[in-house]
């Protein structure tokens, strides 16, 4: 697990953050100062993808900031995130926008009121085509409006992308090379990976460079994608959005994982995995993009068995994808009875909450929000989405457009995108009228989701899905979650690498419900069930 900072640290970086942003009226934006060529200086930070080339490189950056007549000194963050923010909005000086999916939470305006505009009035003047985005999408409206009204963050739409974000590939050349067949539950699944571990899987002459399973890094803040806590899905939990902080919802009742015997369980088997050493070592210590290296092996020799991803080509590259294949969702044993179901995300993949936000303070609001209108024309968003017009896409001559392959052809679609722009982590529209074909990774998810088309067909949208991102919480619930949410994670994530490495949590469950209990999680349970029953009977 990646160690905190202390917090002197954390004042530290704040400082650096405050003083890079800020500044006196001497300095750049906060000043309202402009180029020597009527540019209007701005600053902004936002949180990008660790891949994400700098944006001094994106030229759909350049010419969308020269047309709304701005100049914005850019800070990149990667890492981190929550310390620095913690840091920054605490201290109050903040830079003219921040931009990032949910870098600013609603949990944010409530509990630092006065630091963010309302945008209500500055759509109608100067961003017509986020009016545009609400008018033909009106859910995108009901995302960004808090419940007095005000919008202080837009969202986005992106339109294209599937139902899930996590598909599991196993290496079929390895099953074939050990003449073994697809695991279709736990118990299987365990048996492949000692198989994999203890057997020259790959070919190569060297029985102990097999890595049988990885998966995405957690850190402390809660679960994602690409992660084990999709088989919690082989007991009958349907995630919504990966179920980051552990609630779902089941049969109308909301509930959360952490607490729930299911995850107990599942937490056993992966310890027994991983003292079988069939996990990877690394899978608690190293970050991302180390994440994907692994599993790209060495030439055509792959080095990881079993895992999670977005599509084949982005998991493992170009080379070694031939040699896997998308798998269905396993049951937890081969005489279990339970739905077997997977995590529902179509909202948080073609909607965003809280992608841009503007600061009370900023003294040229009219041109940010210039700027802000320039991401959500369609043309600008696909090269958001995508990267810039030439390079990444191609303008056929009659109106339609196509995503080009990676100038670099050992590069996979998904790696391109991440490198060459702010991707899916930008504010957008992509309009459904907008003529674009899709590069071949886009087109293949379709393919290779085909699996867990039956878990997903079968999920219950009404009764098993928690639309978080359609609700919106007073300022004191939105508080008091926030509290609790702190000191359950803090306490959860720590048991969670703590029992996957080390075991103990079946002897150290019940205490471990007592203390989890304490952190307010039934409070936080009972408020989201209010919201919930409130927004399911007006929907």
């Amino acid at each position: 697990m990646k160690k905190s900072l202390s917090i002197l640290a954390v004042l530290a970086l704040g400082a650096g953050l405050l003083s890079g942003c800020g500044g006196s009226d001497e300095e750049g934006a906060s000043g309202g100062q402009t180029t020597p060529d009527g540019k209007v200086k701005l600053t902004a930070i936002m949180t990008k993808h660790s891949l994400t080339q700098e944006f001094s490189k994106m030229e759909w950056l350049k010419k969308a900031e020269e047309r709304a007549g701005v100049q914005i000194e850019w800070q990149e963050v990667s890492a981190d995130w929550g310390q620095k923010k913690g840091a920054l909005l605490a201290g109050g000086d903040i830079p003219d926008l921040i931009i990032g999916p949910n870098a600013i939470t609603d949990a944010d305006y409530a509990q630092f009121p006065g630091l963010f505009e309302d945008l209500t009035p500055l759509i109608a003047a100067d961003a017509p085509n986020v009016q545009k985005m609400f008018d033909e999408k009106p859910e995108t409206k009901a995302i960004a409006t808090q419940l007095d009204g005000k919008i202080y963050g837009l969202p986005k739409y992106q339109r294209f992308w599937p139902e899930t974000t996590t598909r599991q590939y196993i290496n079929k050349k390895w099953l074939d090379n050990l003449g073994l067949k697809e695991p279709t539950n736990w118990d299987e699944l365990y048996d492949v990976l000692v198989a994999f571990k203890e057997k020259d899987a790959n070919g190569n002459g060297d029985p102990n460079d097999e890595i049988p399973m990885d998966f995405a890094p957690s850190g402390t803040g809660g679960f994602g994608a690409f992660m084990p806590t999709m088989l919690l899905g082989s007991e009958g939990i349907t995630m919504t959005d990966n179920s980051g902080q552990g609630y779902f919802v089941e049969d109308g009742q909301v509930k959360n994982f952490f607490t729930d015997e299911r995850y107990r369980d599942l937490v056993a088997f992966l310890h027994k995995c991983y003292a079988a050493g069939l996990i990877s070592k690394e899978v608690f210590t190293q970050d991302y993009t180390k994440y994907q290296s692994v599993a790209r092996g060495n030439g055509d020799t792959a080095a990881v068995g079993f895992t999670w991803g977005w599509e084949v080509t982005d998991r493992v590259g170009n080379t070694l994808a031939p040699q896997y294949e998308s798998l269905a969702p396993l049951k937890k044993s081969a005489d279990s009875a339970a739905k077997v179901t997977w995590s529902y995300d179509y909202n948080s993949l073609n909607y965003g909450v809280n992608m841009v936000s503007l600061a009370s303070t900023a003294k040229n609001k009219d041109a940010a929000m210039k700027f802000i209108n320039e991401l959500y024309d369609p043309t600008v968003s696909m090269q958001v989405l995508f990267g810039s017009l030439g390079t990444n896409i191609k303008d056929n001559g009659d109106g339609s457009y196509s995503v080009l392959p990676p100038e670099d052809k050992a590069m996979d679609p998904g790696t391109w995108k991440w490198t060459s722009t702010w991707a899916d982590n930008g504010p957008m529209y992509i309009a459904d009228s907008l003529k674009l074909t899709l590069g071949t990774d886009m087109q293949s998810v379709g393919s290779q989701t085909k699996p867990l088309k039956a878990a997903l067909d079968s999920i219950d949208k009404k009764k098993d899905v928690l639309p978080s991102m359609f609700i919106k919480y007073s300022v004191e619930d939105n508080n008091t979650m926030t509290l609790n949410n702190t000191a359950m994670l803090s306490l959860t994530m720590a048991k969670w690498a703590e029992w996957v490495t080390n075991g103990g949590v079946e002897d150290q469950w019940n205490e471990y419900l007592d203390n989890v209990k304490k952190t307010g999680l039934d409070k936080n349970i009972e408020i989201i069930q209010k919201y919930y029953d409130d927004y399911m009977s007006k929907n």
